[in-house]
């Protein structure tokens, strides 16, 4: 009797489980679920060097009008080895996904990235601007 009831039970259990992933929560291509808010912005960027630690020597200045970040990073800094980290507003996602290392030598060619919105309806491209603190 009891493992007719297991039986029962976990068909139970299975049967839920699959109307409860439904596409009543859709998701994207990444696997990232599809929500109805439409506000896109990054709330703060941060520059990470080789060992994990910051090499800002000021918080970065993001302009949410014109989409653009601008970081002092310390003199010295490698900027072919920084790892850059996005605070997005809740549910929005960033393109290009950053995978590791990110090469900003190319001052003179600043690097873009866009922010999708959690309904993935709005897309705003940050550009973000890297200088050099002069040296001491």
């Amino acid at each position: 009797m009891k493992k007719y009831l297991m039986i029962t039970l976990s068909l139970f259990l299975i049967t839920f489980a699959g109307v409860r992933c439904s596409k009543d929560f859709p998701v994207d291509s990444d696997g990232l679920l599809i929500t109805t808010r439409g506000e896109c912005y990054v709330s703060n960027f941060e520059l990470l060097g080789a060992d994990f630690v910051t090499v800002r020597s000021t918080a970065a200045v993001i302009d949410t009008t014109v989409l653009t970040i601008n970081a002092i990073v310390l003199y010295g800094t490698d900027l072919k080895n920084l790892y850059p980290q996005f605070s997005l507003v809740t549910d929005a996602k960033l393109d290009p996904k950053i995978a590791g290392k990110v090469d900003f030598s190319d001052l003179a060619n600043p690097k873009k990235y866009t922010v999708i919105s959690g309904n993935r309806q709005v897309k705003k491209t940050y550009t973000v601007y890297i200088t050099v603190q002069p040296k001491p």
